[in-house]
């Protein structure tokens, strides 16, 4: 059945050269998630679709076909591209990448457009990046049925208290450990403090920061699989 999407929001995650003169690329929209299309011409120098094809730029989108790629027929926009630079700029080619890796073609997410568009944004002012990037990871995850449980004991359904020690088992939750909390340093163990900070986005100590960021690497990593982000590369370049 040939599909035809009409004026669709969206962003371009990814692009890439196609054939002689095309662009593969990869649009997140509001009503059919994540779509691959064929942008015919656009690498062309008078092509008005080249400049308008670009990362972080809001747009409205026409598509059709009938395969899993589909052939862009019109795309617009009446708003200027978020500009990023620096961390900033890596923080928001790391979204794209988890999108571009995580989402299935044209399932649709409209929570998570709208996430994605506020941590954008977000991006362009002077938001802390560690709650920003924690709260769209989380969003993601309970977006695709993963969500990370913070209020309870996956195992006794007892609260998580900031007192105890948990063990992490990703796409279970959080095991009460018999470890004390300075004991708590093997690589899947958070003290109960950090993930009831987590839970309320209290980012103000430096550790519930650093467990935040592991917690969220060992949930993802279970989806992204071995290959790893190469927007990762990038903050460690930066640094």
């Amino acid at each position: 059945m040939n599909l035809r999407i009409t004026l669709q929001p969206a962003y371009v995650l990814h692009r890439r050269p196609f054939q002689n003169t095309s662009l593969l690329v990869d649009l997140f929209t509001l009503d059919f998630g994540l779509i691959r299309a064929v942008a015919k011409g656009a690498r062309r120098e008078k092509s008005r679709s080249r400049a308008l094809l670009q990362l972080f730029q809001p747009l409205l989108i026409s598509v059709s076909g009938k395969g899993e790629v589909k052939t862009l027929t019109s795309v617009e926009s009446n708003m200027s591209a978020m500009k990023l630079q620096g961390e900033r700029l890596f923080s928001g080619l790391y979204l794209n990448e988890l999108l571009c890796r995580l989402l299935q073609n044209q399932e649709e997410h409209a929570g998570l457009y709208k996430s994605y568009r506020e941590a954008l944004v977000a991006l362009q002012g002077t938001s802390q990046l560690e709650p920003l990037l924690r709260r769209f990871e989380m969003n993601l995850l309970a977006e695709l049925g993963y969500a990370i449980n913070l209020e309870h004991d996956w195992k006794t359904d007892l609260p998580i208290v900031a007192g105890s020690v948990y063990r992490f088992i990703p796409d279970l939750g959080f095991q009460a450990s018999s470890l004390s909390a300075g004991a708590a340093s093997g690589p899947t163990e958070f003290r109960g403090a950090d993930l009831v900070a987590l839970r309320e986005m209290d980012f103000a100590d430096e550790q519930t920061v650093l467990a935040a960021k592991r917690l969220l690497r060992l949930a993802l990593s279970a989806h992204l699989g071995d290959k790893p982000l190469h927007s990762r590369g990038l903050f460690a370049i930066s640094t």
